[in-house]
């Protein structure tokens, strides 16, 4: 397996290791619901380094990327970043990532771990010549700073930075090298992610509790990241995305630029989507009783008629119910319908909500 710049310091804190698409990973360090409470209500940190960072840059840099991607990545003035899907010939989502514009022609792509392989190929092979593209997936350290306390911490890191506002990127250097500093989130909270080459990570990662202990920063892992993005109804990529779903379908179109000028692949496809209107989406799901919660590939039921499947589901810490995700049928999709779940040989009567399930405290 394949271990982050921040292994060792993982181990010395404790954590319980899992397998993670190739990668040991922290799943916990003292519980995933302890650290689920600290991100909703002080701060946690996570390790991020298994994700991939890619360089696209050069004249037409841009414009090359407006026909991969669906967002419109020609709105994008230096220093913004946009979350992004990156689709295949049939509508269908090969990743979702976010990419930066970091200078008048560079940008940084920051991508799902499990698709670092298959994106770099795809990529880099749709580029015209002159777009230069580089995988600094190995030698990049990031980590993710989440929760109400994150500014105050980053802030007490990067003493006299203007840290950057939503969606938006900055570079400085700290420690003697340097480093890029995001607003984006995968919690549902305010938060940071922070590039730094991997070589620093350990010391970025330390120097962050150093200043963030007082706040109530807590290590946290990979179970609390789940439970984190599926109560703000974040999808998951492999199980909520998959090249068998389109944007559309996962109610993501917001980030589909369909009257972009690009001709990026799947733009037919899902235009026609669009005028004709989908044939399943993915709802959020409520149990109406006490019981396990649904989880993954269980089937969805409209009275007897199977209408979907379960794509991802938790106990959620916050609300204290399971809550869930999956594809039905469109006829099945308004809020308020009544389905049924098959847990384990019973059937489950869910409802399908509006989402997200959480939306940050004010």
């Amino acid at each position: 397996m394949r271990h982050t710049p921040l292994h060792q310091a993982h181990l010395r804190r404790g954590a319980r290791m899992v397998e993670f698409g190739g990668w040991e990973m922290p799943v916990f360090y003292s519980s995933i619901l302890d650290e689920h409470q600290a991100v909703r209500t002080k701060a946690g940190l996570f390790d991020i380094a298994h994700m991939g960072e890619f360089r696209v840059a050069g004249p037409g840099a841009g414009a090359a990327l407006d026909q991969l991607l669906t967002n419109d990545v020609a709105k994008l003035a230096v220093g913004e970043g946009q979350y992004t899907l990156l689709p295949n010939e049939r509508g269908g989502v090969i990743d979702d990532l976010l990419v930066y514009r970091t200078g008048e022609e560079g940008y940084l792509l920051v991508v799902n771990a499990a698709k670092i392989e298959e994106d770099r190929t795809w990529i880099a092979s749709h580029l015209p010549q002159g777009v230069s593209f580089q995988d600094e997936s190995d030698a990049v350290g990031a980590v993710a700073l989440q929760g109400p306390k994150a500014a105050e911490i980053a802030g007490a890191l990067l003493p006299g930075l203007a840290l950057p506002a939503r969606n938006r990127i900055v570079s400085t250097i700290w420690n003697g090298v340097p480093l890029e500093i995001a607003r984006t989130g995968y919690t549902g909270e305010d938060g940071f992610e922070l590039f730094v080459p991997a070589a620093s990570a350990e010391a970025l990662w330390e120097a962050l509790f150093e200043v963030g202990t007082t706040h109530g920063l807590q290590p946290c892992g990979l179970g609390s990241r789940d439970t984190l993005r599926l109560e703000a109804c974040y999808p998951l990529n492999g199980q909520d995305l998959s090249p068998d779903h389109t944007p559309l379908e996962a109610g993501l179109g917001f980030f589909v630029a369909l009257g972009k000028e690009a001709e990026f692949p799947g733009k037919a496809v899902l235009k026609e989507q669009k005028a004709s209107g989908v044939q399943r989406r993915l709802v959020a799901l409520k149990p109406l009783e006490k019981g396990a919660p649904p989880r993954s590939h269980y089937p969805i039921l409209d009275g007897d008629r199977p209408v979907g499947e379960v794509t991802s589901g938790t106990l959620s810490p916050t609300l204290g119910h399971g809550i869930a995700l999956g594809y039905v049928e469109a006829g099945s999709a308004a809020a308020g319908t009544r389905l049924d779940v098959e847990v384990r040989g019973r059937r489950l009567p869910v409802e399908v909500v509006p989402k997200p399930f959480y939306k940050k405290q004010s």
